[in-house]
């Protein structure tokens, strides 16, 4: 007997395993589907088939009968309102084949989980309910999929019950579908009608529809052949942890995330350049002569190479690129808007890096998938961009491999997750273009000058005072033989800024194009004072990124709006409350006060002058 269970054992550790995603509109039968096929195919325990009963009788939407759906919908909110909220995972097995199905949301609200569910699955199993057709969902659905590479879909009309198993109304429906697929370049389709209550083509053919002759469901899902998600490509590994465990160990451990590697292999890690050839490759159950895609091990070296975290060992004769500007698909999952310009944190494998969307070339229509001009991107909205980072890294297109092609987007101020994207290509101009070696540096032309470069960021509402006290601690500094500038928001707009109005994506810009000029005056030596209203404290943030340490001083100008509106010397309040003036801080656009300046300066509490003293003495203490 206990050969039989070994040989057993063994063929269920070589199975292949399917990823496969289930999505379309709301209440087209998804967690059915799910729960319909586990029952069918005898893999619910006893106790789980009792649970399933009671919760039926107490939450169930089919009148005391099985419901299937609860056998995935786990959060209460999902078993109160009948619908899928986040991704749900489950592992099953069949004779045939293992798999990990992600059934997903349907609310558009919940578009971003689906996502999440579709960027690892090698095939989409998209429900339309028959009664209905083709739904704006399922098609914001498809289109995602064909976005992140699942190139296999399994159409399933369900609910056929209800249209009385007619072959018009599935024909119909698949005909329209192919159409879309045809647009999105996804080239292999399989449908079927089934209904998941009834279990009609879910795991044996259906009587009820004798006109159809194809695969039921599950036939499919245990035949059908996949391409791997990795194009065939060298050997990479993106660097996830140095292991240094003792002085006479250094190994650089990760996921294989493409290619084959082995001992004696030479190998370049990016983006440095540096070449080796690998010593050892290291794993927890030994040492192997060689390591392939997906495969946990550590790397060793022959060279005394320095790599660490974020970092890939790839194949020397077929390495990645390595670049800082590209061309992307951007899915935007943020409550607030995206703003180009904006700063994020962007985190492709084991790297995180600064990064902006400086270009939106297109939003996309899903229904259409019509290309629409757009200068920002609401919740839920699909985009092709222009991204740059702070930092080159080594990437490669998402069609060839997902590991080194999808990225997330970060908010810096709440660290949440608000984009994810797929890399197309890096920009040309982001392979040549180079910094430029010059002798004469900052330190040079500060010492010259006798004095340390300092940026002084003066923020606060209109009629704060920032102006004021700017001009006057530039007088005073012009008088202790210092040399300053001051750029100042409204004398700029006549400028370089001219072109610019004051919607939130002119102002990010606007605040983006004068950090960069202030960022090059302290590179000249000088002491630049910037006094603009900047509202948004991510836009400060972006700013003070581009200065060394202590260079960059917040002066946080603080008066009530019921002040700064007293002195309006200008009017400009009394025409933003008349409604004549669009976009105005503090009072259709919001301001998001500073909440560690360097400087907090009451301006209702003291006089200009004095004020003005505060910084002097902060900037020049003795």
């Amino acid at each position: 007997m206990a050969p039989d269970i070994a040989a057993y054992l063994q063929q269920h550790e070589s199975k292949g395993l399917l990823r496969f995603i289930t999505c379309g509109s709301v209440d087209d039968g998804k967690s059915t589907l799910i729960g319909r096929l586990l029952h069918d195919t005898k893999l619910l325990l006893d106790d789980q088939v009792a649970a399933l009963e009671a919760d039926s009788r107490r939450h169930g939407t089919q009148g005391g009968e099985l419901d299937f759906a609860l056998l995935v919908d786990g959060l209460a909110a999902e078993r109160e309102q009948g619908i899928t909220i986040d991704v749900a995972y489950r592992f099953f097995g069949t004779e045939r084949r293992k798999f990990i199905v992600a059934d997903c949301p349907g609310h558009e609200q919940y578009t971003r989980n689906m996502a999440t569910g579709a960027s690892t699955a090698d095939l989409a199993v998209v429900l339309v309910d028959a009664r209905k057709g083709l739904l704006t969902q399922t098609r914001r659905h498809s289109y995602i999929a064909s976005l992140l590479g699942i190139r296999h879909v399994l159409l399933a009309v369900n609910k056929m019950d209800l249209v009385d198993y007619r072959q018009d109304v599935f024909d119909s429906i698949v005909a329209g579908y192919r159409d879309l697929a045809t647009q999105l370049g996804i080239a292999n389709v399989q449908a079927i009608p089934l209904s998941a209550l009834r279990g009609d083509n879910m795991v044996d053919g259906s009587a009820a529809m004798p006109w159809y002759r194809g695969p039921s469901l599950l036939q499919h899902l245990e035949t059908v052949q996949v391409e791997p998600a990795t194009q065939a490509t060298g050997f990479r590994l993106p660097v996830q942890w140095v292991n240094r465990p003792n002085q006479d160990f250094r190994g650089f451990a990760g996921t294989v995330a493409g290619g084959r590697v082995a001992v004696g292999d030479e190998v370049v890690v990016l983006p440095s350049a540096r070449r080796s050839t690998v010593a050892r490759i290291v794993t927890a159950g030994g040492d192997l002569a060689h390591a392939g895609d997906g495969q946990a091990v550590t790397l060793t070296l022959a060279d005394e190479v320095d790599a660490s975290r974020g970092d890939v060992i790839a194949a020397a004769i077929d390495p990645p690129e390595v670049a800082d500007q590209f061309a992307a698909h951007l899915l935007w999952m943020g409550d607030e808007r995206l703003l180009p310009g904006r700063p994020y944190l962007l985190k492709l494998g084991t790297r995180t890096v600064g990064a902006s969307v400086t270009e939106i070339k297109h939003k996309v229509d899903v229904n259409t998938q019509e290309h629409l001009a757009a200068k920002h991107l609401e919740l839920n909205e699909v985009a092709c961009c222009n991204l740059h980072l702070d930092q080159p890294l080594a990437f490669e297109p998402y069609a060839r491999n997902r590991a080194l092609g999808a990225f997330i987007l970060i908010d810096r101020q709440s660290n949440a997750t608000v984009a994810a994207g797929t890399l197309d290509f890096a920009l040309r101009r982001a392979g040549n273009i180079h910094w430029q070696h010059l002798d004469v540096d900052k330190a040079a032309r500060a010492r010259i000058k006798h004095q340390s470069p300092r940026c002084l960021w003066f923020t606060g509402l209109s009629g704060a005072g920032k102006s004021t006290i700017a001009n006057l601690v530039e007088k005073r500094l012009l008088a202790m033989g210092q040399h300053t500038y001051l750029l100042d928001g409204d004398n700029v707009r006549h400028g370089l800024n001219k072109d610019l109005g004051f919607t939130d994506e002119d102002r990010v810009e606007n605040i983006r194009r004068v950090a960069e000029v202030a960022k090059l005056m302290t590179d000249a030596g000088l002491i630049v004072l910037v006094s603009f209203i900047s509202p948004f404290r991510a836009e400060r943030e972006m700013a003070r990124a581009l200065f060394e340490p202590g260079e960059f001083l917040e002066v946080f100008v603080d008066t009530p709006l019921a002040v700064a509106e007293q002195r309006d010397v200008k009017g400009l309040y009394a025409k933003a409350r008349a409604g004549q003036l669009r976009n105005f801080t503090g009072i259709d656009s919001p301001y998001e006060a500073p909440e560690h300046p360097e400087l907090h300066l009451h301006a209702d509490r003291a006089s200009p002058v004095e004020l003005a003293g505060e910084v002097i003495r902060a900037l020049l203490p003795d």
